[in-house]
């Protein structure tokens, strides 16, 4: 059966840019979730960006909790960084001074490189938060367009899964109509054999006949399935037509595995026959099979 466009909400995507001496770089990682829950981590700076960040998820994703970290930092280190050669003479005389004096090891460049104010950062000249904005934007557009098309892979996969649960279902829908069990006059015919051998039984002088045949007509009425075999075969046809139109099907599917699960209950329930039960034990199984794999649908 064709499935559309039907996404999983697991995936994972990344993007990376270096555009004039800047790296910008983006990571999107995405699990199950019962909405869109976009967590951000961005450098310091960049908190103006959030509110745009977000409106640009939300508007290509529709569910799933998000964890997006964008950096952004000089692609050449060495443009990046500076030595304060001042402060750096500075304590590596006071260092040396006090090496004399005590007799200790005199200092080293490595050793002095770490202190604070020795190594110092330049200014970015960048165009500041407005051109962070629109190279962010770019950048998570690109990440979006990586992280759709991994779940849309995992979602055409999944939905071949639910469609063949789905046929699943029914052919087991189709072994319980057709055991003869499940059919009223069986069931009537079985209840008559039963009332006759009680009322030939010389015990049961006392027994109303009458009143036997209305009580055995009424679990007879009780026992048939016929009503929870159509429904079942109503959400069978449901189903499809979900896995056909696809978006954003997966709230829809878990509800209809949540009646599917109802049916079978009520069909093992009213069941006549250990046969019957049987297939509606089978029927559960699958049931609890299809709604794992719909959890995992946007």
């Amino acid at each position: 059966m064709a499935t559309a466009d039907i996404q999983s909400m697991t995936g994972f995507a990344s993007a990376r840019r270096v555009i004039g001496g800047v790296r910008y770089t983006c990571d999107i990682r995405s699990v199950n979730g019962r909405s869109l829950d976009v967590k951000l981590r961005l450098p310091p700076g960049l908190e103006a960006q959030e509110a745009a960040i977000r409106k640009q998820v939300g508007g290509r994703i529709a569910r799933g909790n998000l964890q997006i970290t964008i950096g952004v930092e000089a692609a050449d280190m060495a443009e990046a960084v500076a030595i304060d050669a001042d402060a750096f003479r500075a304590l590596a005389a006071q260092a040396t001074a006090l090496s004399v004096e005590t007799g200790l090891a005199p200092p080293t460049t490595d050793g002095l490189l770490p202190l604070r104010g020795v190594v110092i950062a330049r200014e970015r000249q960048d165009g500041g938060d407005g051109a962070d904005g629109d190279e962010i934007a770019a950048l998570l557009g690109e990440a979006l367009d990586g992280l759709l098309k991994a779940r849309l892979a995992e979602g055409a996969a999944m939905a071949a899964l639910v469609a063949g649960h789905v046929d699943a279902i029914e052919a087991l829908v189709a072994r319980a109509a057709a055991d003869p069990e499940s059919r009223p006059d069986a069931m009537r015919a079985r209840l008559s054999e039963q009332i006759g051998r009680l009322l030939a039984d010389t015990r049961a002088d006392g027994l109303d006949p009458a009143r036997l045949n209305a009580e055995a007509a009424l679990l007879a009425t009780k026992a048939d399935v016929t009503e929870e075999l159509g429904r079942l075969t109503a959400h069978v046809a449901t189903a499809r037509e979900h896995l056909a139109t696809g978006g954003a099907i997966g709230r829809k599917l878990d509800f209809l595995a949540q009646e599917f699960n109802r049916e079978a209950n009520t069909l093992c329930s009213k069941s006549p026959s250990t046969g019957l039960t049987a297939i509606g034990l089978e029927l559960k199984s699958v049931i609890d099979q299809l709604r794992e794999q719909v959890q995992n649908l946007q």
